[in-house]
């Protein structure tokens, strides 16, 4: 076969930049996740760049040509191992630092939606303890029967306590306790989308209509105060996080909502999104039940309120940052 090198450099040069820019930008994500559109132009332009090598090759002249995209394809074939190797396994640093709010960001009409089920609950829990102060009775269930009392004795009660010694020995314990049935909570609320949603909404909206009651309750009896600095340290991350296990539940009640030959699809197609929601889920619940265990049981005169309060507001910017920024890619699609 005659060859015209110059010509053939000419010709296949655009080929070669553009994978060594393919790679170029998998080395600065610090991963090997591609979609699938990227995925099928890396292995075509490894095919392609190879047949170029084979060509190559056959000039004796073109040492420095064949160094080069043997080293392409030696980087290429790298990145196409490990992709198909990750598939396999679970990378804890790129779902903290991608998977998980990527995941959140692609969804936010569902999250929105979690959000609006939830407010709707809070208002009317607050308007109904603020219409009938006897309605929380009814409201609260059994294991919160601590509620049934006034908020002036529920102050009284916490800022007499034996404050240094609250809970003493047995922190890990109760927040062991409370991540365990947090996470539990959060599974349901998720798992009830197989109900077309209708699940998950309920349980949104009776969370809501608890947190309303509670608020409401406290506020009318003038202990906003105390109501920040007990619910802020833990609320702003336990709150947002029960949310987003619902803004799974309605992506996978979506799925199922559709045709059923869109159905198997559409949950083939969310299926990472709707487990990586979760397992962020359960992360953030794992920080809500210690911060509630060691800084929420704590309250005036051993922890100010007004650090507890400050604490609550900077969790929940820097959640705020993480959900909003983290792993984002600039034109990316995912994130339109």
């Amino acid at each position: 076969m005659i060859l015209d090198i110059e010509k053939f450099i000419e010709k296949e040069q655009p080929a070669w930049k553009e994978l060594e820019e393919l790679l170029e930008l998998i080395d600065r994500q610090g991963d090997s996740r591609l979609n699938l559109n990227e995925s099928k132009r890396l292995f075509y332009l490894y095919e392609r760049v190879s047949e170029d090598l084979a060509k190559v090759s056959t000039f004796s002249g073109e040492r420095s040509i064949r160094d080069y995209l043997e080293n392409l394809l030696s980087r290429a074939y790298s990145n196409i191992y490990s992709q198909k190797k990750s598939k396999l396994g679970f990378n804890p640093f790129v779902w903290l630092t991608r998977g998980f709010p990527v995941a959140f960001r692609r969804n936010m009409n569902m999250f929105l939606l979690a959000c609006a089920v939830t407010l709707v609950g809070f208002v009317f829990g607050g308007v109904a303890v603020a219409i009938d102060g006897d309605a929380k009775k009814a409201i609260f269930p059994e294991q919160f029967g601590h509620l049934h009392q006034s908020p002036e004795d529920r102050v009284n009660s916490e800022e007499n306590s034996d404050g240094p010694n609250r809970l003493s020995g047995a922190h890990s314990t109760f927040a062991a306790a409370l991540m365990t049935n947090n996470i539990k909570v959060s599974i349901l609320v998720l798992a009830l989308g197989v109900s077309w949603g209708i699940g998950t909404m309920v349980v949104l909206f009776y969370n809501g209509v608890i947190l309303g009651a509670v608020a409401l309750d406290f506020m009318l009896a003038g202990q906003t105060a105390f109501l920040l600095g007990w619910l802020m340290p833990h609320g702003v991350i336990e709150i947002p996080a029960i949310i987003i296990a619902g803004q799974g539940g309605f992506i996978l009640g979506s799925c199922l909502l559709k045709g059923r030959g869109h159905r198997i699809k559409s949950l083939k197609e969310k299926s990472d999104d709707i487990i990586g929601l979760i397992v962020g889920v359960a992360a953030l619940l794992v920080w809500a039940g210690i911060v509630e265990s060691f800084i929420s049981q704590f309250h005036e005169p051993v922890l100010p309120y007004s650090v507890k309060i400050a604490f609550g507001c900077i969790e929940f910017a820097a959640l705020v940052v993480y959900l909003g920024w983290c792993g984002r890619k600039k034109n990316s699609p995912e994130e339109v």
